[in-house]
């Protein structure tokens, strides 16, 4: 199919998940994403296979094995979960967010809100991490975020449309234009949310991750550095019917060496939180991409690790 037409059809898709599936009673939409989903599974496409070569590394593991197998079937259920609940999520009322939202740590978050410092979540591609923004929307405080640009634009102008129905700012992803927005926002005491376990700007800071190397970007730790702002990692999986997440401690930023050298300590320890919820839900880790130095060479991608 010619990238045109490929374009298109995604975003008659996606247009018809936020109408058809936002619309269809909820049990029948799990009966069908959950056959979605195995039926993805059974054909082990690049993305299941990129996904299951992720997970060898979670798990320590040389090459896919039958306990890997099974894992990422649960991942596909998991991930695919996840888009029916974007689909549906404009339909969930405050009580619903609220009411199946289980977190640990909030009050880290909402003391630094509440004091006017401003705080930075960041996530990996975890559990249900639209649904955890409504619920902070809900809790009272709104935030920024960035999107990655998508093409048709159409389809792109839906994610944004559907997060700012939630109560989000977003962002387009452009470089140093979107951090100075981010930093304004945090120097006013507001709240950012990233989604940082991938780089896509191939710029990032080199980290150990599961063993081997990775790069993950360096904005939530240089808008840490640049703005005060309190800097919190956040891990989320599902819990029955349930959504979960763990706020972690937060990272400081060191009192010694230069620019360079502080940020990438900090992402580092990123790194290290971003392992200990994988590691713990790893049914949960949607990364259906590459993230491994490694697996990014093998495509010709440069290994830079400027920060922004």
């Amino acid at each position: 199919m010619r990238t045109g037409l490929r374009d298109e059809a995604m975003d008659v898709a996606y247009a018809l998940g936020w109408t058809v599936v936002r619309k269809t009673p909820e049990s029948a939409g799990r009966v069908v994403f959950r056959a979605l989903a195995d039926r993805t599974w059974r054909q082990r496409g690049e993305g299941v296979r990129q996904l299951e070569k992720n997970l060898c590394r979670v798990l320590g593991k040389d090459a896919v094995d039958a306990e890997v197998r099974a894992l990422s079937k649960k991942v596909m259920r998991s991930y695919f979960r996840y888009w029916l609940e974007v689909f549906r999520l404009p339909e969930y009322d405050r009580d619903r967010i609220i009411g199946r939202t289980r977190v640990q740590g909030a009050e880290k978050v909402f003391a630094a809100l509440e004091s006017g410092r401003g705080a930075i979540l960041a996530l990996p591609h975890m559990g249900n991490y639209e649904e955890a923004g409504a619920w902070l929307v809900h809790h009272g405080h709104p935030f920024t975020t960035v999107a990655e640009r998508l093409r048709p634009e159409s389809l792109f102008d839906r994610f944004v449309a559907f997060r700012e129905s939630l109560g989000m700012e977003v962002l387009a992803h452009r470089g140093a234009s979107a951090f100075g927005r981010l930093a304004q926002r945090l120097r006013a005491g507001g709240a950012v949310c990233l989604v940082v376990d991938r780089d896509l700007t191939e710029t990032g800071v080199e980290v150990e991750f599961f063993g081997a190397t990775a790069r993950m970007p360096a904005v939530t730790a240089a808008l840490a550095m640049q703005t005060g702002a309190a800097l919190f990692p956040v891990t989320l999986w599902y819990e029955g019917d349930y959504w979960a997440a763990r706020v972690h401690e937060e990272i400081p930023v060191p009192e010694e060496g230069d620019r360079r050298d502080r940020i990438r300590a900090m992402t580092q320890r990123l790194a290290r939180e971003f392992e200990a919820g994988i590691a713990a839900h790893p049914e949960d880790w949607h990364m259906l991409q590459k993230v491994w130095v490694e697996d990014l060479a093998a495509d010709g991608r440069p290994a830079g690790e400027d920060a922004p």
